[in-house]
């Protein structure tokens, strides 16, 4: 049978998503190629706000409009907490909505210069607005020497850039007994020509150690990616957030101290119950003055089922919360604007990639996350250059 799966939400759907093609080719199956009409559509979705659940459900519109004749089957973490509201629709054959309480091993190859390597899934924090918990179950990770060989062939097959993916990444080991810095040490002693980015990792759990070690690998980047969620200190309590802001800035200044160059991209969420006018004001202020290069901001939207919904606190209204995130977007612009310019005439090195753009052109990413480009060249694909390259600042936006 042809089959077609669309995944959204973050890079762990992308690379569950790839692991799953790939098993049912195994099984002989094909991957319906573009435009050729699919026996089976796997939709894998994402729960994170109410806009994930909207973006899913237009998905599964869209894709049985497509391919009318095609099986519908929805999977991920939209399904995991809401299967009822997904097999009501029309649309859709099946629902796969038990939570896994088991790790499965996932990376995606569909990309042949990134390799997404989820190492580790679920999580044991329960914020007060998140249902990830409940969608993906409790930590859990798989060996450091299960690891290590799935990176290993990932590099045989041609991936020159490895990305740590998982749910609360920095928790790895806890359910093996061994610990995220063992993991990276481990992939580190790795021979050969690559480089690594750890993904999303909360700043209670990004120790200087961790950050100590980065700064003098053989194979990491200065690259970081931190959730601070807010920026004042009642609010992350109310979050029930495991760090001050304070123990957020050391973490920033530290990397910034050990690698001056170091891309630092920050998740901010805005619009939670009891986030006043005064406490918003603290946390633009605070979200301000750090030394960060882009923010990826969230709308806080209420999520059934989370401990927010009972607490007694001022609601947001929707349109202020729209208001607060262009604030924060437009701090964003401007803290990567600044970032590009201030390593414009850096000599770094760039991982070419193979899309070649309608006016000739390739890009590529320095080590510390800056996208640049050039005349394309089918040579240079899923290879290293080192070259003083010119940025392009709408490239970043």
């Amino acid at each position: 049978m042809k089959i077609r799966i669309v995944t959204l939400g973050c890079k762990l759907n992308f690379a569950e998503s790839s692991a799953l093609m790939n098993t049912l080719i195994a099984r002989g199956h094909e991957r319906a190629k573009q435009g050729e009409q699919a026996d089976i559509c796997i939709i894998n979705t994402c729960t994170v706000t109410d806009t994930a659940d909207h973006k899913d459900r237009q998905a599964i519109h869209r894709v049985k409009r497509e391919n009318p004749g095609a099986r519908i089957i929805v999977t991920g973490c939209y399904a995991a907490l809401k299967p009822k509201e997904i097999a009501d629709m029309l649309e859709v054959d099946h629902v796969v909505a038990k939570p896994m309480s088991e790790f499965r091993h996932a990376y995606s190859r569909d990309d042949r210069t990134r390799c997404f390597l989820k190492v580790q899934d679920g999580c044991n924090y329960f914020c007060t607005y998140c249902t990830i918990p409940m969608a993906r179950g409790r930590s859990r990770n798989p060996q450091i020497s299960e690891v290590v060989a799935r990176a290993e062939h990932a590099l045989a097959e041609g991936a020159k850039e490895l990305i740590l993916t998982g749910v609360n990444i920095g928790d790895f080991g806890r359910s093996t007994g061994e610990s995220f810095i063992d993991l990276i040490r481990a992939i580190d002693s790795i021979d050969g020509t690559f480089r690594v980015r750890i993904s999303s990792c909360e700043p209670n759990l990004l120790s200087d150690e961790i950050i100590d070690f980065v700064a003098h690998s053989r194979h990491f980047a200065p690259h970081f990616h931190i959730p601070l969620q807010s920026g004042n200190d009642e609010v992350l309590k109310i979050m029930h957030r495991r760090y001050t802001r304070e123990l957020f800035r050391e973490r920033v200044e530290h990397i910034k101290r050990v690698m001056p160059n170091a891309f630092i991209g920050v998740d901010c969420m805005m619009g939670v119950r009891g986030e006043t006018a005064e406490r918003w004001q603290d946390y633009l202020d605070f979200i301000s003055s750090l030394d960060v290069s882009q923010l990826h901001v969230f709308t806080y939207s209420e999520r059934a089922g989370t401990r927010m919904l009972d607490m007694d606190l001022p609601v947001i209204p929707q349109r202020e919360r729209e208001q607060r995130s262009k604030i924060l977007h437009r701090i964003s612009n401007e803290k990567l604007i600044a970032f590009y310019r201030a390593h414009e005439k850096d000599t770094v090195t760039v991982l070419w990639e193979s899309k070649k753009t309608a006016d000739g052109r390739m890009y590529g990413f320095t080590e510390n996350y800056i996208k640049v480009s050039r005349p394309y060249d089918r040579t240079l694909v899923n290879t290293f250059e080192t070259c003083v390259c010119g940025i392009d600042i709408r490239q970043a936006l």
